[in-house]
């Protein structure tokens, strides 16, 4: 019994191994000329499936992933660049088709975000450490005691 669930566990790591990622580039979309098809699939891994949204449009086998692809390749054809084909995606379905966002000046903030909340969240724990350190009170003087002790005796 132990040999047989030896057995599977290693076939499906086996499986797990050599499992690749799945590509969903038809033959009739793939590129003549092995140079232009590899820049098409090296963009075509940045760029979302809009449908899936979670997939690169190489992976996916959604329509629209399909008409995604084709186009790059159309483009790359055409003799645009790499950034002039991606540029051309991002004015036609928005910064949102990117898997991975460029950094600008318009989202700055968005990455900025996080950080600015932890400079934020520190500095005010410095300030309230700081404060608390202030407010304690520190201990009566022998002289400052008998004082008190005189005083509290007349009551």
């Amino acid at each position: 019994m132990t040999a047989r669930i030896s057995l599977a566990s290693l076939v499906l790591l086996v499986a797990l191994v050599f499992a690749g990622v799945a590509q969903a580039v038809k033959p009739d979309e793939v590129l003549a000329d092995p140079k232009l098809e590899a820049r098409a699939r090296a963009l075509s891994e940045g760029l979302r499936c809009m449908v899936c949204q979670n997939q690169s449009i190489d992976e996916s086998d959604a329509d629209l992933a399909r008409d995604l692809r084709i186009l790059v390749r159309q483009r790359l054809v055409a003799g645009d660049s790499d950034s002039q084909v991606m540029d051309y995606v991002v004015s036609r379905y928005g910064e949102f088709v990117l898997l991975k966002p460029r950094f600008e000046l318009r989202n700055a903030l968005l990455w900025g975000t996080p950080v600015i909340l932890l400079l934020v969240g520190g500095l005010f724990i410095v300030m309230t450490t700081r404060s608390r350190k202030m407010l304690e009170t520190r201990s009566l003087s022998a002289e400052e005691q008998a004082s008190l002790d005189a005083i509290l005796r007349r009551d």
